[in-house]
């Protein structure tokens, strides 16, 4: 059970949304975003960040110039899964939204996505078009893909703003910058924990989709990205949570007959992800990555059979959100964007 806070007296009894910050001495990142929510087109909604243990001030200047703002100040760092799960226990609206400390809304990012989930009722939740604060005229994601090597892709990685105009139906949602039903996300059981960070959010949106819950890309919500601001380029931490997590990703959710025919695709995947990684030195973080993964495998298998026992979507549907995996496409846009670790 996570922390539950008392209904702040400001809240408003007939805000729809819910914005969701997770905080993690983010001082420096805070105002660009918080001010950017203050002028959402958006008339009702309601903000709430959680904080992880955070030892930069990040708690006090919140409470001295975003007073309206609740805090669940969590007095460790819990991670970005379990942070965001706490303070889904207290939203008290239908929708709620992510959006990461170092992303910059533009002012119809609220009202966009409600209006998509409001259209699509097949709609579980809705991704943003997220574009380079230092950049804007490159994407920096536009939604998640999965691909046939088991591994999740960032849609639209490097390429022009001008691209990707159109609402359509897509795998999943980044969690730094989304939209989801609070009912689904509690009837999927919100985020997974034991992820901690990284790849939980190709996590849940396997789960969503399992259960029938489907995604859309919804291109008028703008968000401007300082990507990696919080766990930095390549990182020992970025490494070890993206090789790890995406093993369990790939037991949990698929079907078992995907899994068996992507089986060969993903050990090719992650030979190359090896070799890669080898060479910037990063071979023991990688190597414990893996060894941690095995570990953890039981406990995934058996949150595995709860997911296949309770999906309503059959295996020609999930098998239609897969894309082709390209290595070398993929490589060419890591050297690109060292911040991706997948």
């Amino acid at each position: 059970m996570g922390y539950i806070m008392p209904i702040a007296a400001n809240r408003q009894p007939e805000s729809r949304a819910t914005v969701v910050i997770v905080n993690w001495n983010g001082r420096a990142l805070l105002s660009d975003t918080l001010h950017a929510l203050r002028l959402q087109t958006e008339p009702a909604f309601h903000t709430m960040i959680v904080d992880n243990g955070s030892h930069d001030g990040s708690v006090d200047y919140i409470k001295r110039h975003f007073p309206y703002i609740d805090i669940l100040p969590l007095g460790w760092n819990a991670g970005f899964a379990h942070a965001n799960n706490v303070a889904i226990e207290n939203v008290g609206t239908p929708y709620t939204l992510l959006l990461n400390n170092d992303a910059v809304p533009s002012r119809n990012w609220i009202s966009s996505l409600i209006a998509a989930l409001d259209e699509n009722p097949l709609a579980g939740m809705a991704a943003s078009k997220m574009l380079y604060f230092d950049d804007p005229g490159l994407i920096d994601r536009v939604g998640d893909a999965y691909t046939t090597a088991g591994a999740g892709k960032l849609r639209g990685r490097k390429e022009s703003a001008r691209r990707y105009n159109n609402v359509e139906w897509i795998f999943g949602a980044c969690a730094g910058a989304a939209i989801y039903r609070t009912e689904a996300l509690r009837e999927v059981g919100c985020f997974d924990k034991d992820f901690f960070l990284i790849n939980e959010d190709v996590d849940l949106s396997f789960r969503l989709q399992s259960r029938g819950y489907r995604c859309l890309f919804v291109p008028e919500a703008v968000v401007y990205h300082k990507a990696s601001s919080t766990i930095g380029h390549d990182s020992e931490t970025s490494v070890y949570y993206g090789h790890r997590n995406l093993e369990w990703v790939f037991i949990k959710n698929l079907p078992l007959s995907l899994l068996i025919k992507m089986l060969p695709m993903h050990v090719i995947y992650n030979l190359a992800a090896m070799a890669f990684f080898f060479a910037r030195g990063h071979a023991r973080t990688y190597l414990k990555a893996k060894r941690d993964a095995l570990a953890g495998s039981l406990k995934m298998l058996k949150k595995r059979r709860i997911i296949q026992a309770t999906r309503r979507v059959d295996t020609a549907y999930l098998s239609s959100l897969i894309t082709p995996e390209n290595l070398i496409s993929r490589k060419h846009i890591r050297r690109q964007a060292p911040e991706i670790n997948a």
